[in-house]
């Protein structure tokens, strides 16, 4: 069909052309009078061609080919800023079935966890007596009992519900079960019923309500089941409103409410989805019941989405399970004595009725104190908050390589632009890890690339006292690691100063300015595309969030516009991953061990193959793209992802097509000519060093050679592609199609031409 359509056109620009003896390359028209326009004579066409002719017609008549512009020519970094425009001499026809495809940042849902007030906790759920819970092991891997909510079931897709049910919660669910384990629940969990005026009183320690209980108790939004409830314990309350005792949930030792409600947490923001604990037990005020809603317009099924929900979802369920500053108070040594000092009546922490939560000791949340936190204008005090358990601050220590960190770093940003040091808590501060700090760590306030819950997430789970984890379950964490104090203990302007002042690698930061096309970059570990997050803001950041002091190509004025995309990383630019979208969709992603990220033929510029031993490499310069003698531009240029092998005697091998390229030393240039059925390519890859790739495989590495003197075959590999069909210029059809267009206007108006004419006289 291809070839069929590339000789039909053909056929019709040769039909519409002069004499190959003339100079001209467009029909000419002859002189004209007030009352008559002609055009050169058109030969008779045939059915076929002349319905050929319509639909590219109509294509062409669609748009403004004369400036045509790809759809593709913003890039959104998740502040709705173009970064740059690209232009091609091209226009992608729809008849060939071409699509665009917009890169964007990875920059999902910020998460506004809100912890529970006090009045939508229920503690002092009863299981077995203290003194037998302490005594057993921590052993018993931890057992999540769903229940679905009906909205579940309102779902209007089925492919929803089981994406749900079958899918991503399970996946969520299974992982924290295999990763946590408590002390075993023996006995049903049987939930305590909500009192209806609100008021309670304790009598040896046991909590019962002043007056009715209420007819409905809930969990966050959802209602939780009768039979999941215990009998009403109260005083001055008739018997008849007690309730009846349920039979409770047997062989789980937590809870969770599951709903895919529209609810008023839904219409603000961009809130994925959101949870919360909803009833402590007695003994060591472990939460036991919890739940868990996604907003169902959030739901796709795309692999990219599916990704990032999957890591929402686990995100969202260890808020309920214990990373919560509403728990924080509540937190246990390993012998399950409490960290934070019980006091009054209840045997409950202080509550601060200013927070709106129970205060947790400095043995939980310690304000440090950095005095000499270095900005453009000279060093300032800087309050820091860290969580300081012990298993936290011995996993920070070890990630960082500073032995004198104090703990580990809490988001401080609210979000309405102020600070914990302004005395307030919200959704995002007090209850995430700095996103300065840990950047891509699964529990940071909101998700940018590639999310990992790494040992000091899980170190946090076992000093809550109620947990021990396995930590074999923790993914390889990279950000940050082995960078030392100055890393952890300042901000990246201080990092970023000095680095560059030591003509050293600012790494994990970035700092460049995107001009014209957009530049990609390899990230730290090679496992993906990516590119500096580095962007023009509006107006001048706040002076904490202005990183440099000059940027190449920015004048002196308008440099502390620039920062990083990301507020929560208080604006500290650095390399991010890509997601490729079609309109609001995710078609792919730019991490090159996902093997569904592959570009289909004609969209692989760059030759790039993604898999599990797949890398990503830079480029020398720009790759030279070729169809039928025309440059053809790209979406951006910088970076790709390849094949590599590993070998001992050899050392690392690029493959590209197929073909293997040895790369004999740090820095040397494989050049690449390759023609395909679509386009000629021809560009270079850098090597990196070979230990770089290599030894994270185990494989050592031959000493460096300088690579032979390789003659690049350029003569076509591939039988000539053809240059009708599959892509057609507009520079050959426009002028044609335009001033038949015009000339056939006047005539219809004019002479009143009759439908046989008009049809005629387009062809």
């Amino acid at each position: 069909m291809v070839r069929l359509l590339g000789a039909l056109t053909t056929f019709w620009h040769r039909s519409l052309s002069p004499p190959p003896s003339s100079t001209s390359q467009l029909p000419q028209r002859s002189p004209t009078s007030s009352s008559s326009l002609s055009l050169s004579s058109s030969p008779s066409l045939s059915p076929l061609l002349i319905i050929i002719r319509l639909l590219l017609l109509f294509v062409l008549l669609a748009d403004d080919v004369s400036s045509y512009t790809p759809p593709w020519t913003e890039i959104d970094l998740g502040s709705g800023r173009p970064l740059g425009v690209i232009t091609t001499s091209y226009a992608w026809i729809v008849l060939v079935g071409v699509s665009a495809l917009t890169p964007s940042l990875v920059f999902g849902h910020m998460c506004q966890h809100r912890s529970p007030k006090a009045d939508e906790v229920i503690h002092d759920v009863h299981l077995e007596p203290a003194h037998i819970i302490r005594k057993r092991s921590v052993d018993q891997p931890l057992r999540i009992y769903l229940h679905y909510d009906k909205s579940v079931s309102l779902l209007p897709s089925r492919k929803y519900r089981d994406l749900l049910q079958k899918d991503i919660l399970p996946k969520a669910v299974r992982y924290w079960q295999d990763t946590l384990r408590v002390r075993a629940t023996r006995v049903p969990i049987r939930l305590r019923r909500k009192c209806k005026s609100g008021k309670v009183g304790y009598e040896n320690q046991t909590l019962f309500c002043r007056g009715e209980c209420d007819k409905k108790t809930i969990c966050g939004d959802i209602t939780i089941p009768e039979e999941h409830l215990e009998t009403c314990f109260c005083v001055d309350c008739d018997e008849s409103s007690k309730g009846t005792r349920g039979p409770g949930v047997s062989n789980a030792d937590f809870i969770l409410y599951v709903a895919t409600l529209s609810s008023e947490r839904c219409r603000h923001g961009n809130t994925v989805a959101y949870a919360a604990y909803c009833q402590q037990e007695r003994a060591l005020d472990r939460p036991v019941a919890g739940y868990f809603s996604i907003c169902p317009y959030f739901l796709s099924t795309s692999p990219q989405q599916t990704k990032q929900l999957l890591s929402t979802i686990k995100h969202e369920i260890l808020h309920a399970l214990g990373f919560t500053a509403g728990l924080y108070a509540f937190y246990r040594d390993q012998d399950g004595n409490p960290l934070t000092t019980r006091e009054g009546y209840d045997n409950k922490p202080i509550y601060n009725r200013t927070l709106d939560l129970y205060q947790p000791s400095e043995k939980v949340v310690r304000r440090i104190e950095r005095p000499n936190w270095l900005l453009q204008s000279g060093q300032e005090n800087r309050s820091v908050w860290m969580i300081v358990t012990p298993k936290v601050v011995e996993e920070v220590r070890r990630h960082f390589n500073c032995s004198t960190l104090e703990g580990a770093e809490l988001e401080d940003q609210l979000m309405n632009g102020k600070t914990l040091a302004d005395g307030l808590i919200d959704g995002t501060a007090f209850t995430h890890w700095e996103k300065r700090v840990f950047e891509n760590e699964a529990m940071t306030g909101t998700y940018t690339q590639n999310p990992v819950i790494s040992r000091i997430t899980l170190a946090l789970m076992e000093d809550t006292g109620w947990y021990r984890v396995n930590y074999d379950n923790a993914k390889e964490y990279e950000w940050g690691k082995d960078l030392g104090c100055d890393f952890v203990k300042t901000n990246c302007y201080e990092w970023i100063k000095n680095k560059s002042e030591r003509k050293e690698s600012i790494h994990p930061f970035c700092n460049q300015v995107k001009w014209g096309q957009l530049h990609t970059d390899c990230t730290n570990n090679r496992h993906s595309v990516a590119v500096c997050n580095l962007v023009q803001h509006k107006s001048p950041l706040p002076e904490k969030y202005q990183h440099f002091s000059e940027l190449e190509g920015v004048s002196s004025d308008d440099v502390k516009r620039f920062g990083g995309s990301v507020d929560l990383a208080d604006h500290c630019p650095y390399l991010q991953e890509l997601l490729w979208k079609s309109g609001d969709s995710s078609i792919r992603g730019s991490r090159c061990t996902e093997e569904h990220n592959n570009l289909d033929v004609k969209h692989n510029y760059f030759l790039e193959k993604y898999g599990n031993t797949s890398r990503c490499f830079n480029h020398d310069g720009m790759w030279h793209l070729q169809h039928c003698g025309k440059t053809v531009q790209t979406q951006h240029m910088g970076s790709g992802c390849y094949e590599f092998e590993c070998d001992p005697e050899e050392g690392l091998s690029i493959i590209v097509q197929s073909k293997r390229h040895r790369c004999y030393k740090e820095g040397q240039r494989v050049s690449i000519f390759y023609d395909s059925t679509q386009l000629r390519h021809q560009g270079s890859i850098i090597c990196p060093a070979c230990d770089e790739i290599c030894q994270e495989l185990g494989i050592p590495c031959p000493a460096e050679t300088e690579p032979p003197e390789i003659k690049v075959d350029t003569s076509n590999s591939l039988p000539p592609y053809p240059c009708h069909g599959t892509f057609l210029r507009v520079t050959d059809i426009f002028h044609v199609c335009y001033i038949s267009v015009q000339v056939l206007l006047t005539q219809i108006l004019i002479a009143k031409l009759s439908p046989t004419d008009i049809l005629f006289n387009i062809f």
